[in-house]
């Protein structure tokens, strides 16, 4: 039986794709096909080759040409892309080949703290700066803007008076490893 490919997009650490890898290891019909990324520096690299997954870099020209990644996932039978911790804006060739097909992780409740600019650290203080009294996660659907495709899930947390960055940092570390996967896995089954 063939498997449902997964390729995922990231530009950090890579705790979420490497979560996602360990989530889908062996699953019986979704595979992580590979893990792409435009920053050379990424400890994502290295720790997804030591998992065994295939892993590719590129340059930030080579992830902007759309016809480019468009025949880059054709080429390896991907049939769906998960943006985890990826800053760089999908082009509008990838996601008119992958309508509905391209999932993003926010670290925050979209509307709020979206758009260029607002990924990790930068969404956390702007949520504390403006004292919250809760945060969370988005999971949705990509299309042309920042931060608007259609929503797929929305998981919350309470911020406490005593919370600084450190610690919003991790609430939503603990949201992103519980609900991704999950969220990923009922999308693509449907």
């Amino acid at each position: 039986m063939t498997r449902t490919q997964i390729a995922i997009f990231a530009s950090g650490t890579g705790s979420n794709a490497l979560n996602l890898i360990r989530y889908f290891k062996n699953h019986r019909t979704l595979e992580v096909a590979f893990v792409l990324s435009n920053n050379s520096n990424a400890k994502v690299i290295e720790s997804v080759k030591e998992m065994g997954v295939a892993t590719y870099l590129q340059t930030n020209a080579q992830v902007a040409d759309g016809e480019l990644l468009k025949r880059f996932c054709a080429d390896r039978d991907v049939n769906w892309i998960v943006l985890a911790g990826y800053l760089r804006k999908i082009p509008t060739e990838l996601i008119s080949a992958y309508p509905e097909n391209i999932i993003n992780l926010h670290p925050s409740l979209l509307p709020k703290y979206g758009g260029k600019g607002m990924y990790g650290a930068n969404v956390h203080r702007a949520v504390l700066e403006a004292k919250e009294s809760q945060t969370g996660i988005s999971i949705h659907l990509v299309n042309e803007e920042f931060d608007k495709g259609r929503m797929l899930a929305q998981f919350y947390c309470e911020i406490d008076d005593s919370d600084d960055l450190s610690t919003v940092q991790e609430k939503i570390s603990h949201l992103e490893q519980n609900y991704l996967p999950r969220v990923v896995e009922t999308t693509i089954l449907g």
